[in-house]
């Protein structure tokens, strides 16, 4: 016999087709339980419900709870960085430790998910996006970069004194000057540096003080090479010598001159040479002035004895020290700018005021010494002295019967120019002038009565 309730109870889904056995005749309490049984099969859907009501409320509490603020410095784990601190991040600045955001509303990071509640965006495809701008997503992207490990590699400086010494040590030579002994062998009399300046014709350049009174002196190449050189001449007033080595006896580099015009006041600069008898020396500095003028001989260490002249040289704080004469000055090419002559001092040592024979009058005395023509130094047969208040050299005296009389210069002019290059007073005058010869054509711009005027000078000797 079929048990209606047992399937109407199936049917409902509240109990397995199985066969309810029926208590027994005054068993109360199976009653009871039979009739709960009945009540609830009688009213599934009210109690599925309930239950479904019980189970949201409990999500929403847990969303609740988990949403929570708490405690950054003491919560463990990780989380986003919020915007700000990104912002922070990218711009090398250090967020504080447990800062919380203002409040107000900013876009997460791509990765992070919505807001409870919040469905995400979508595209046109149907893909979901983070709802942040692409300025964030930049500035995100910057941010993690920031945030990786920084490179810790080396970082490579330029050095250009490096690559200078490297190409001009080559072409700076060491000079060794031995006295003449009748009791013995020759004695080391005097060291000094040399420039190669013609290497095909063997021509080195130095200062005449380093060679002065002797015909041969010892070449030292940077690579040890000894030569036997011999003095060809030189210039007492300019110290400019050049002694010729055997060119075929040794491989000789030559340097590359620079002209003095593109010196500036300020660059850097190497000098390179034989201090104290240490070869192949390289010591750096700046330019410290242009065509300076300086008398040569004292108080400068190392001039040539002879009658005091001004001379126009470049000055250095470069160290130039005994040994240095005769030595490269040579800019960040690796070209030589000028030849280290003299220093002031008043100990004897390096003070970081040197100087060094513009290379454009080492290569003028150069030439005039290999081709046999006369040293002697021009003159124009004038006093002078700086324009007050303007450029020029003001004539205060006229030498009767010298080449400036000759040329109607008269006492009141004043000498704006020579050649077409400015004089600012008479020392710079009087080198230019000493760079010329007996016999050239100078022409001077002079201004009289507010007249500019050209004179036209043929120079004498000078003495």
């Amino acid at each position: 016999m079929r048990d209606l309730e047992a399937e109407r109870s199936y049917a409902s889904g509240l109990a397995p087709p199985t066969a309810v056995l029926r208590p027994p005749d005054g068993v109360p309490a199976a009653a009871s339980m039979e009739s709960s049984a009945k009540r609830l099969a009688s009213r599934p859907l009210p109690l599925l419900l309930a239950a479904c009501l019980l189970f949201v409320a409990g999500a929403v509490v847990g969303v609740v709870v988990s949403a929570a603020p708490r405690d950054a410095a003491t919560a463990p784990g990780l989380r986003p960085a919020s915007v700000e601190e990104i912002a922070a991040i990218a711009g090398n600045e250090t967020p504080q430790a447990g800062s919380v955001d203002d409040g107000s509303q900013a876009a997460e990071s791509p990765d992070a998910s919505p807001p409870a509640g919040e469905a995400p965006a979508s595209d046109s495809d149907g893909s979901a996006e983070a709802a942040t701008s692409t300025p964030v997503e930049e500035s995100t992207e910057q941010g993690a970069a920031s945030a990786a490990e920084p490179d810790r590699s080396l970082v490579v400086i330029p050095e250009p004194f490096v690559e200078v010494a490297e190409a001009l040590t080559p072409s700076v030579v060491r000079i060794e000057v031995f006295s003449d002994s009748e009791q013995g062998p020759s004695a080391l009399f005097g060291l000094g540096s040399g420039i190669v300046w013609n290497a095909a014709a063997g021509h080195i350049v130095t200062n005449e003080h380093v060679v002065e009174g002797v015909a041969e002196v010892s070449v030292i190449l940077s690579d040890g090479t000894r030569l036997e050189g011999e003095v060809l001449g030189g210039s007492c007033e300019h110290d400019v010598a050049v002694v010729r080595v055997d060119s075929q006896a040794a491989e000789l580099v030559e340097a590359v001159f620079a002209p003095v015009s593109e010196v500036r006041v300020g660059q850097l600069v190497a000098a390179i040479g034989s201090p104290f008898d240490l070869t192949g020396t390289v010591t750096a500095g700046i330019v410290s002035a242009v065509r300076i003028e300086v008398l040569q001989g004292e108080p400068a260490l190392g001039a040539p004895r002879c009658p005091a002249v001004p001379i126009e040289m470049i000055q250095t704080d470069a160290a130039i020290n005994r040994g240095n004469s005769g030595g490269a000055l040579a800019d960040s090419q690796g070209r030589v700018i000028g030849m280290n002559s003299t220093i002031l001092t008043p100990s004897g040592a390096s003070a970081g005021v040197g100087f060094a024979i513009p290379s454009d009058t080492v290569e003028l005395i150069a030439e005039r010494i290999v081709a046999g023509e006369s040293l002697e130094l021009g003159y124009l047969g004038i006093t002078g002295q700086a324009e007050d208040g303007a450029s020029g050299v003001l004539v205060v005296g006229v030498v009767e019967g010298s080449p400036a009389a000759e040329a109607g210069l008269a006492e009141g002019d004043v000498i704006v120019s020579l050649g077409g290059e400015p004089m600012m007073d008479i020392a710079e005058l009087s080198a230019a002038i000493k760079l010329l010869r007996p016999g050239d054509i100078a022409e001077l711009v002079i201004r009289r009565d507010g007249e500019l005027l050209v004179a036209t000078v043929e120079l004498g000797a000078l003495g």
